[in-house]
């Protein structure tokens, strides 16, 4: 009876540990491996939208990369590097947004959790020696990546582009389009248009100022429909999947009866030109 109580007793003892080395690589190995990636859906009033894309592999986040896009199609760090931001030299920053981007990435990559850090109101933190800035889309578009899953590699070249047509047309406005490209996709991209003034057309649409509704007819503003073209570039990932009408527009667009010819032509020539520098 006793020698069949401590064979029990040991068989119990060798379960319980292989349960707890099961959980223990378990828990060490939280996420899926591949890439992920997240971006901010509007440009904010800094005109950066942030995104970032990681790495994970045998279930840790190996890289991180927080960056932003501005509507010009211009990549944050790249920019920075540059010496066109200059927080330091402006802002009196105790070092560089490159600099301090830096500092956050390897902070993650360290706690391997984007939902641990604490931060203040304004979405700083103190638990990060050497960076002041707010850092709180950072670590919110990690953990919004990381919920996603992991993305499908496609086939472009990495990086942020930008076309802007050579001439204004009729209207006054110059058509532009930038967009980014992570992991091989298209992840992002803006329609718009410059006037003589400088002035964005989404801009001005959203403020009031073009009125395509009102004085046009239109079925929607002209912001609300290069949305939906926007998408359907994001959708098929193929500028020439678009079939066009003789004016220009498409039907294979729901809610877009504008012109659309000219975005997809400058997203066709900023693949061929590659990404900016």
């Amino acid at each position: 009876m006793k020698k069949k109580s401590l064979i029990f007793l040991i068989l119990l003892i060798v379960l319980v540990s292989i349960l707890a080395i099961s959980c223990s690589k378990q828990k060490g190995s939280t996420y899926v491996d591949g890439e992920y990636f997240a971006i901010e859906k509007e440009f904010p009033a800094s005109g950066w939208k942030d995104y970032v894309s990681l790495t994970v592999k045998d279930g840790k986040i190996t890289r991180a990369d927080w960056g932003g896009l501005n509507r010009e199609g211009d990549d944050k760090k790249l920019y920075d590097k540059a010496g066109k931001y200059n927080m330091v030299k402006f802002g009196n920053a105790v070092a560089e947004w490159w600099q301090q981007a830096e500092k956050a990435e390897a902070y993650l990559i360290k706690t391997q959790d984007p939902t641990k850090i604490k931060l203040n109101k304004d979405g700083e933190t103190d638990e990060i020696s050497g960076v002041t800035i707010t850092v709180e889309g950072f670590f919110r578009l990690a953990d919004e990546a990381l919920k996603a899953g992991p993305v499908t590699p496609g086939s472009y070249k990495d990086g942020s582009y930008y076309a802007i047509e050579d001439d204004f047309g009729s209207s006054g406005w110059k058509s532009y389009a930038s967009f980014l490209v992570k992991n091989g996709n298209i992840v992002d991209a803006y329609w718009s248009a410059l006037n003589e003034e400088g002035e964005d057309k989404q801009t001005v649409d959203k403020a009031g100022g073009y009125n395509m509704v009102k004085f046009g007819g239109a079925i929607d503003e002209w912001y609300v429909q290069a949305g939906k073209v926007q998408q359907h570039l994001l959708k098929t990932q193929d500028p020439k999947d678009v079939t066009y009408n003789e004016d220009g527009s498409t039907d294979d667009i729901a809610g877009a009866t504008v012109s659309v010819d000219d975005f997809f032509g400058l997203v066709e020539k900023a693949l061929a030109a590659g990404p900016k520098k």
